[in-house]
């Protein structure tokens, strides 16, 4: 299949099978808007006659005709039989999450994990669960020389004491197994110190720190347990660390909800206090006020383009940033397997309790049907990891026949579960929002390689 669509003054096409994206002429958007398959000259004759001369239509359909011949416009679907007999091939863990604190200092609203306990008693992970985890991981990676460790909560720094023996039980078993660890922590910033920040930009490879934008819509829905502001304790000190971090990686993970559709003005106030790595998420789900709601689509779509048109303005400004879900490379993107499987999870990538339980993801965390083993067992439920290895892009019923399932790649299983109650259906709404991401990751894209274009010729 083959999505057309304009923004921006450019026209552009993705061809869903290849994943191969054009840039067009005005001729050629006319004439593509109008079919779905491929088509005859005579065919674009009739459609276009009266608009363009003969000789341009026949030109036009030329050029597309080659296309489809290359097998880069209306391809033929993808054949996966082989690539899903070679997915299903055991290739080892990647990744574990490992929760160090069932427990958290606030109390933000829309909190999946219900403000850090996963409905579970509260607990912080011993450092011998955690060595654990680090030495299942290592043992189950197979040939991967690059294994990733992320701590997560709750709020994992309630329990740091763990997270530090846990990088340094992790560092010394690098060289004996051949490993590299590649280390990840997900915070809430609110009891950062400067001990804290040193070892956090020391030993993480990756920090990631929840902040959603304005103050008003900040402290409006991430608060503590006494109900007070968290913006102003947040804020100084992510500053310190991301301002202390030099080119090592992080983001500033952003949330917004119904009460902010107009969250392209939060994502722009972050970029303005100075992180220029961003992320803005949004909160979908049943029976809250603050949930997205399918009357709100239409304004979350609209924001999602005036975001971009912002984005690149800053880019003409020499003020660019990074936003997670405008990052897509037209060139060289991600290898096939991971455009079919996405995340991986409860394949590549694990979460352990403290209790050191196995689950899909983080956010399946609580869910006991979802238990899938433990750190001593191993893998148990192996239907459950036969469910969650068969879902992919070919095997979800309405990714086949969507234009972006290779930039999708099938979507988060989690919203999933939760919308629907499972995993192979994606929430109507996440991919519509998720589309025209994509439709704006790429027209900035195109956007970037004109504007490069018009500075070689002149």
């Amino acid at each position: 299949m083959v999505h057309v669509y304009s923004m921006n003054g450019l026209n552009i096409a993705v061809d869903g099978n290849s994943g191969s994206i054009h840039f067009l002429d005005d001729v050629t958007y006319d004439l593509l808007v109008q079919f779905k398959n491929p088509f005859t000259f005579e065919q674009a004759l009739e459609k276009l006659r009266g608009r363009y001369s003969t000789e341009s239509i026949r030109e036009v359909w030329e050029e597309i005709n080659s296309l489809v011949k290359k097998g880069l416009l209306f391809s033929p679907e993808i054949d996966h039989t082989s690539i899903l007999n070679n997915m299903n091939i055991d290739n080892g863990l990647k990744a574990l999450c490992l929760h160090v604190a069932h427990d958290c200092n606030l109390m933000c609203e829309y909190c999946f994990a219900s403000k850090g306990s996963y409905k579970v008693a509260k607990k912080l992970m011993p450092a011998e669960v955690a060595f654990k985890a680090v030495d299942f991981l290592v043992n189950n990676s197979g040939k991967k020389k690059n294994i990733e460790i992320d701590f997560f909560g709750g709020e994992p720094t309630l329990n740091f004491s763990v997270v530090k023996k846990t990088v340094e039980y992790g560092r010394k078993i690098e060289t004996p197994t051949g490993k590299k660890i590649n280390f990840t922590i997900t915070t809430n910033g609110t009891i950062l110190d400067d001990d804290k920040i040193k070892y956090i930009n020391e030993n993480m490879d990756n920090v990631v720190i929840s902040l959603d934008g304005r103050k008003e819509v900040h402290d409006a829905i991430r608060y503590d347990a006494a109900g007070r502001s968290t913006y102003d304790r947040i804020l100084g000190d992510a500053l310190k660390l991301v301002r202390a971090r030099g080119n090592k990686s992080y983001f500033i993970r952003g949330t917004f909800t119904s009460r902010n559709v107009d969250f392209s003005k939060d994502v722009l106030h972050l970029a303005g206090l100075g992180f220029d790595e961003i992320s803005m998420e949004p909160v979908v789900g049943k029976g809250e006020d603050f949930h997205i709601r399918r009357e709100h689509i239409p304004e979350i779509l609209a924001e999602y383009e005036r975001l971009a048109y912002a984005y690149i303005n800053r880019i003409k400004a020499g003020k660019p940033f990074k936003f997670y879900h405008f990052n897509v490379n037209i060139y060289k993107g991600p290898c096939l397997y991971k455009r079919i499987a996405a995340c991986g999870a409860g394949t590549e990538y694990l979460a352990v309790t403290p209790e050191g339980d196995l689950y899909p993801c983080h956010q399946f965390v609580g869910q006991r049907e979802f238990i899938m083993g433990n750190l001593d067992t191993g893998i148990k439920n192996n239907t459950l990891s036969e469910r969650f290895r068969k879902a992919n892009i070919f095997t979800k019923e309405e990714c086949r026949d969507c234009w972006a399932k290779l930039y999708c790649s099938g979507g988060c299983h989690a919203n999933s579960y939760y919308a629907s109650g499972d995993v192979m259906k994606p929430e109507e709404m996440v991919c519509t929002m998720q589309k025209k991401r994509i439709e704006c990751a790429i027209m900035i894209e195109a956007w970037r390689v004109l504007e490069s274009e018009k500075k070689e010729v002149s």
